[in-house]
């Protein structure tokens, strides 16, 4: 991410903060940033910091978010929001309460793709939409010591790249009326694959799959009464759609992010608090709870009980 400052020509990163003064100050040394801290507790104290980015493990995030929004400081939280559902209540009502900019840094909204896919669907183009496929897995090697095979850390597929599958869905469809998973666990408690199939009430689905067992192409498809959308892989970061329109040939779409594709999110919290929002109109917290909802559901049908760190802070 910090590479995609460059991008954006009102924000620039300046500290780094972790419970390790050591490894705050090596990064810092890496990445020329002014300053370093050994705890969270300093950054929130450092008046010339504007803004904050949480990128700690999941589960972390609450406490770390509820003691930023006490000091005042806008946050863009990575994704998965929080560990679990209350979690991100409690972070929403606090930030909405003391006026704190909060959002999710859900990148996939703001690449230049999707939001093309966004704007096809809303002047009707495959007219209404009707259902989305999505996937996301990787091979990833079973090692308890690695963070996403903690359950105290927020590990497991559910929370690491479900996230992606079930906002993409929500985008496009809103909140589902009802969550069905399958999936399997490691000896750790984690979630090791899952597959969700959201449903409306209108008879609109989702069908989403997601893995740290084995790997998954990374696509979208959109489903429309007139037509579909492809999201080439990967989806959560593509640079290419293809619209089929019923009847008509192909239209290939290319939109390039602009360096990795992180610079879009952060011109996006820049612009929010240039003008004073307390939420991003494209990630609204509404949403972020929505997904934050569908993820907690699916976890507890899977027997993965997610819970947040109290003692983040240190």
């Amino acid at each position: 991410m910090l590479g995609d400052f460059a991008h954006v020509p009102d924000a620039r990163p300046v500290a780094v903060a972790s419970r390790s003064a050591e490894r705050a100050a090596a990064f810092a040394g890496q990445h020329g940033l002014e300053r370093s801290y050994g705890s969270y507790a300093e950054i929130l104290a450092d008046p010339d910091v504007d803004v904050l980015y949480l990128a700690t493990p999941h589960a972390q995030h609450h406490a770390v978010a509820l003691a930023a929004i006490e000091a005042g400081k806008p946050l863009l939280v990575e994704k998965a929001f929080t560990a679990t559902t209350p979690g991100a209540e409690q972070v929403v009502a606090a930030a909405r309460d003391a006026g704190v900019f909060v959002m999710e840094a859900m990148w996939t909204r703001f690449q230049p793709a999707v939001v093309a896919l966004r704007e096809l669907v809303a002047d009707g183009a495959i007219g209404e939409v009707r259902s989305v496929q999505a996937d996301l897995g990787v091979d990833r090697a079973y090692d308890p010591a690695d963070r996403l095979f903690a359950l105290e850390l927020g590990g497991g597929a559910l929370l690491d790249l479900g996230v992606y599958v079930v906002s993409f869905a929500q985008m496009l469809l809103g909140a589902p009326d009802t969550v069905t998973a399958v999936g399997s666990t490691y000896p750790t408690g984690v979630d090791a694959e899952a597959g969700l199939l959201l449903g409306w009430d209108d008879g609109r689905s989702a069908t989403l799959t997601t893995s740290l067992r084995y790997p998954t192409p990374g696509q979208a498809r959109v489903f429309g009464t007139q037509g579909w959308i492809d999201v080439l892989p990967r989806f959560h970061h593509p640079d290419t759609i293809v619209l089929h329109r019923t009847g008509a040939e192909p239209e290939t779409i290319t939109r390039p992010a602009s360096g990795v594709g992180y610079s879009h999110e952060l011109a996006e919290v820049t612009a929010c608090l240039q003008a004073g929002r307390t939420e991003s109109a494209v990630v609204p917290l509404a949403d972020t709870l929505a997904v934050q909802s569908v993820l907690g559901q699916a976890a507890e049908q899977l027997g993965v009980a997610h819970r947040e760190d109290p003692g983040a802070l240190g």
